[in-house]
């Protein structure tokens, strides 16, 4: 599975009812594909997977799959209780969905043995390949990522920790199994923060929660950080990013609650975030609009 551009998390806009509203979805959507994403992950963190039923989920990967028609490949996401997930998982393959993004299981943590077992029963749910995200309650072992790599289903591995040295040893225990098709991302929050140093140990992909509500400014980051323009790349970093992460981690998932804020700010009604998010005070709106304001003036 082949990705050139920057990776699209959309968000799931909601009705005041709290019920999906699929056209807005689908604009928003086509919006960043229009923009150049990669490829695009619906129902996932940022799309607030943890808040969504089995349906919902599964309605929302189908509207992805009819907008996106095929111009860049659509991974929804799975994961939580093992039923739920292998009930998503068997609905994104029949919406038409290219892969799986494998999120942790719901709670509980379980053994090494057992975070594979958990991805193999995903993975068996359907014909669909599997990345698997490595974060919270699914934390994989070098061995665990290396006895993986031989499943030919599982074909890619996103960091959620942080942790560069377990991820640099991820990397090369699967160059070693022989595998050159397995793909690696960087999945921090605010990942464009990080992605400096995720590149020097060979994960040269990321996620961008910013390419969700101002997709100019996250192009131009990009642009420079594969073109090798240290000095752009620092510049975009210092008058946008670094004041968007210090909001950010004001609140707990203001790394969702932020993106749906900048949308609503830029003209897109997605609604508010589902509990137990919270939506920014109206202070630190305002504070976002500017910031917003000062990334557009890099432009």
């Amino acid at each position: 599975m082949n990705f050139d551009g920057i990776l699209f998390f959309p968000v799931t806009p909601f009705a005041p009812d709290g019920t999906i509203e699929h056209e807005l979805l689908a604009r928003h959507i086509d919006r960043g594909v229009t923009a150049g994403a990669g490829g695009v992950f619906p129902a996932c963190g940022t799309g607030e997977f943890h808040a969504l039923s089995a349906s919902e989920a599964a309605a929302v990967t189908r509207t992805a799959v009819a907008t996106v028609a095929g111009r860049v490949p659509v991974i929804a996401g799975a994961g939580g209780p093992l039923g739920h997930a292998v009930e998503v998982a068997r609905a994104a393959a029949d919406a038409g969905a290219d892969g799986l993004l494998v999120l942790p299981p719901y709670l509980v943590g379980g053994t090494q043995a057992g975070l594979v077992a958990y991805v193999e029963a995903i993975a068996a749910a359907s014909d669909l390949p599997v990345i698997v995200y490595h974060r919270g309650s699914a934390q994989y072992s070098v061995d665990t990522m290396r006895t993986l790599a031989a499943n030919e289903k599982v074909v890619g591995f996103k960091d959620g920790t942080g942790d560069i040295g377990t991820t640099q040893l991820v990397v090369r225990a699967v160059a070693e199994s022989g595998r050159e098709d397995f793909a690696f991302f960087n999945g921090l929050l605010t990942a464009e923060l990080t992605q400096g140093a995720y590149r020097g140990i060979g994960v040269p992909l990321y996620s961008s929660a910013a390419f969700a509500m101002i997709p100019e400014v996250a192009n131009a980051f990009y642009r420079a950080y594969v073109s090798g323009d240290e000095a752009r790349r620092l510049q975009i970093l210092d008058g946008f990013y670094r004041p968007l992460v210090n909001l950010r981690d004001e609140t707990p998932g203001f790394g969702v609650s932020l993106i749906k804020t900048g949308l609503r700010l830029g003209g897109l009604p997605v609604g508010s975030v589902r509990a137990p998010l919270v939506d920014p005070t109206a202070a630190q709106e305002a504070r976002l609009a500017k910031i917003l304001e000062a990334g557009r003036a890099l432009l």
